[in-house]
């Protein structure tokens, strides 16, 4: 051991209020780059209407930030094992301000669209980044609870786009100042990492900060050698990103057109997703930390998601409930579309309470890099090609408020999308009861180990 080893080894690790701090500063990064992705979604309507934008266009803006998110996750971690965690997520999220700013600068398609692409190009990494820093700062349990903080401030950002429509109600008389607004949020992302990065220079050499987690990279001759399992796992993951994301990129807009919803009660109603899904992912992650069960919980949420896109196309939508949230108004929704979107947030929980923590049981400890970067890149893939299919299936019905019944063949295609992900669900449950399964149904938390500990007391290891 070296003497620069022995001296880092004596330094004390930094107190739980600078750690904490450090969080703080992490997830305000997340969290710009959150309410830029979603800052599009509530000016559809205005991008058609002032613009001439058609659905497939309005498709296009979140399929190509898809299409750079793929292209940098072939990249890999490389700038972040280079760079380290300070200047990647600095650099990040100077993209993704400079992308804010080039989609609202022009009322060009082309441009809109080159600035959607560069914030995949910065939005993605800066996820990793961010990820690849909490394992810097935090360890065992602790890093858990502070992924669940940082996960909870990155999903107000998505539900601040939403609740913009009503806290930032005079902006939305033209498509620009919106976003303008994001743009604005994203320097908010900008400050959160230099903030960071003067906290970590002020760490080294007065702390002991830990080894940065592994960056997710792809290994591209261990493709093939993944059990059936996981990709089930990463089917079903591909197939609710596919269907919750493109939902949540049309719904305001949806729920404009097809519902007659003003943009401030669809606003509002969009963002019970994310909102519902913050409360329901700890809940779910103890209950099946407790009970396992974990490929019964998937199907469960496969069956709850299901009928969902129907019953928004064709139940009647029931009494109108006042819905008030403080400091940001009020509005009257539906209750059944009320019903609908709180079940769907539900439903989505499961994928970070319940899926992404199953391929740790699945996938040996030395490939989760690879494991996690290839669920990554399906899901990437997924999500780049469903919005611009809604889009351009609303184009060929000639959906409108006059006609809303085009609307429901989009609907439709979430539904078969749904159902796919019951076959998933339905084929995992059956390949872990028979021979070489993992244990999925079985594995909890009572004995007190941690993932290689149950692998090594099953014989894996």
């Amino acid at each position: 051991m070296t003497q620069t080893t022995d001296s880092h080894s004596l330094l004390p690790r930094p107190t739980p209020l600078y750690r904490w701090t450090v969080l703080v500063f992490i997830s305000l990064a997340m969290f710009g780059n959150y309410y830029v992705y979603d800052s599009a979604a509530p000016v559809f309507d205005l991008l058609s209407s002032q613009l001439g934008f058609t659905d497939q266009q309005l498709g296009l803006l979140y399929s190509v930030y898809s299409i750079a998110a793929v292209l940098v996750l072939l990249i890999g971690g490389y700038i972040i094992d280079r760079w380290g965690t300070k200047k990647s997520i600095t650099l990040f999220a100077i993209i993704c301000l400079t992308a804010a700013f080039v989609t609202a600068f022009s009322p060009k398609f082309g441009v809109m669209a080159t600035g959607r692409f560069m914030l995949g190009i910065g939005a993605e990494p800066l996820i990793v980044a961010v990820t690849t820093a909490l394992a810097k700062w935090f360890k065992g349990k602790e890093l858990s609870f502070a992924f669940g903080i940082n996960l909870t401030i990155s999903r107000l950002g998505s539900a601040s786009a939403d609740w913009s429509t009503s806290w930032a109600r005079p902006l939305y008389e033209n498509w620009q100042d919106p976003l303008w607004l994001a743009t604005g949020v994203a320097g908010i992302s900008v400050a959160g990492a230099i903030l960071y990065w003067f906290m970590e220079n002020r760490a080294e050499g007065r702390y002991s900060l830990g080894e940065a987690g592994e960056t997710e990279k792809i290994e591209k001759k261990r493709l093939y050698s993944f059990s059936a399992s996981y990709w089930y796992i990463v089917a079903l993951c591909v197939v609710f990103y596919s269907t919750v994301f493109p939902f949540r990129a049309f719904a305001i807009y949806y729920f404009q057109q097809a519902h007659g919803l003003e943009r401030d009660a669809a606003g509002l109603l969009n963002s019970l997703l994310p909102i519902t899904a913050m409360v329901a992912t700890p809940l779910f992650g103890l209950l099946v930390d407790k009970i396992g069960k974990r490929s019964f919980f998937m199907a469960v949420g496969s069956l709850v998601l299901l009928p969902l896109f129907l019953i928004v196309t064709y139940a009647p939508p029931g009494p109108d409930v006042n819905v008030v949230l403080p400091f940001l108004g009020s509005a009257f929704i539906p209750l059944t579309l009320l019903i609908v979107m709180m079940l769907l947030g539900m439903a989505f929980s499961l994928i970070p309470a319940v899926m992404w923590p199953s391929v740790a049981y699945i996938v040996e400890q030395h490939r989760l890099g690879t494991g996690y970067a290839l669920m990554t890149l399906c899901q990437q893939v997924g999500m780049a090609f469903v919005p611009w299919l809604i889009g351009f299936t609303n184009d060929l019905a000639m959906a409108s408020p006059e006609n809303p019944e085009g609307y429901a063949y989009g609907m439709w295609i979430f539904t078969v999308l749904a159902s796919l992900g019951l076959f998933f669900s339905f084929m995992l449950w059956r390949t872990e009861r028979g021979p070489g399964a993992h244990g999925l149904e079985t594995i909890t938390t009572k004995t007190g180990l941690d993932v290689p500990e149950q692998r090594k007391l099953r014989g894996e290891e």
